[in-house]
This record gives structure tokens, sequence and C-alpha cells, in this order.
């Protein structure tokens, strides 16, 4: 069962305006990765499912986090079906990340007062996702689109909640472009926790990359 709010959850995203996202199948890398982003100033963060057993490490990692990052809110990306969104429900997931639409995932989360982030590309999809009930919708691929896509679907539709993920990087230039089109927040993966980074172990950098980028964004804010 989830330990924070749909409320929290999407005040979260909103108030901190970034939400790391990544995968590995080694939970004692998983436990750093999480210790190193929550030192850093991160209140949520998305762990992605793409590997075999990955719903074993997220348990793990979660459990983890009610003891040694308690204010972390971790939720689970790459979900495609709603079977598989329940199993990590039941794991305790405080949101749901998917690559595309689905009406099924939709449909469980809402039962359970989960956030649902759909993956979309249009119009039509942003309105579909809305009305079966999506707070916040994501943008995905963020590169593919641009902030230019953002700013077009915020004119008629000021009211819709955009998170971009995959394009997105921590430099000035890009974060500045992407909220002032006016996305709530953004998705960020290996542009922040590389593989590089992962492989030397340095911890205490992603530490200050995560800082640094949230610093940035509350001054891209202000």
């Amino acid at each position: 069962m989830a330990r924070f709010s749909k409320f929290q959850v999407i005040q979260t995203a909103e108030e901190q305006g970034m939400v790391p996202l990544f995968y590995n199948s080694d939970i004692n890398i998983c436990k750093q990765v999480v210790a190193a982003c929550y030192k850093g100033g991160s209140r949520i963060l998305e762990f992605t499912n793409r590997g075999d057993f990955a719903h074993e490490v997220f348990g793990s990692l979660n459990k983890f986090c009610a003891t040694e990052a308690p204010e972390m809110i971790l939720g689970i990306g790459s979900v495609t079906d709603a079977g598989t969104a329940s199993l990590y429900m039941q794991l305790g997931a405080n949101f749901i990340v998917t690559p595309a639409l689905r009406d099924d995932i939709a449909i469980v989360c809402n039962r359970k007062k989960v956030p649902f982030m759909p993956g979309c590309g249009s119009l039509t999809e942003i309105g579909n996702a809305e009305e079966l009930g999506c707070d916040i919708v994501k943008l995905f691929p963020g590169s593919t689109y641009g902030p230019g896509f953002v700013k077009a679907i915020k004119g008629p539709q000021p009211w819709t909640s955009i998170m971009p993920t995959g394009g997105v990087s921590p430099d000035r230039e890009n974060l500045k472009a992407w909220f002032d089109a006016g996305v709530i927040c953004v998705g960020m993966g290996s542009q922040l926790i590389s593989k590089d980074l992962l492989r030397s172990e340095n911890y205490a950098e992603l530490e200050d990359r995560t800082r640094k980028a949230l610093a940035l964004i509350r001054d891209l804010r202000t």
C-alpha cells in the first residue's frame, strides 16, 4: 500500500520540479542511488521496470526508503499493463508512470487513488488522459516534441500539467526552455544518474548533481 497520498505525490512533484529516474538490478547500488538523491534534496524518485525480477528489487528498495529515507516518495515507471501496475502497488508504489496511455492502468490506479502519469504525444491523448483522472501527463519522448509542443498545448489548455521525460538535462539552457514553456516538472534519467557515475560508484557526485539541479530549477522559477 502506498505510504503517500495522491495529493502528496502531485504536490511534491510540482514543488520539487524534477523526478529523477533510473534502473539497476543490484539492490545495493539502488540503495546508494536513493541515499545520494535524498541527501541532495530529492523527495521523489522513479524506479523503472526494465529488467527481470525488477519488482523484487523495487520491493526491497521501498522498504529501504521507509526506514532510511522516510520522506522519499518512490514510484515505478515503464509499466505497460494493469497487472504489472497492480503488482507494484502491492509492493507500495506511490505512483505509476507509463510510456503510453492505457485505460486499464488508469482504472486500477484510480481504484486505489494512486497517481497515474501516462506517456502522451498528442492533444487528444492528453485530453483522454485527463478524462481518465490523470493529474500529470508525461510527454515522451520529450526530445522528439520539445518545449514548443508544451507551449502550444498550454495555450488552449492552461490547466494541463506536463512532465517531459527524455531529452531533459540538468543544464540551465535546457531546463529554462522547458520551464518557460510551462511544464510542471521534468523527469530526468541518464543525464542525472549516468552509467559512468554508477560504474565509478561516485555517489557523492550524484548527490552534488541532484542538489545543483534542484537549486537551478528553484532559481529558474523565481
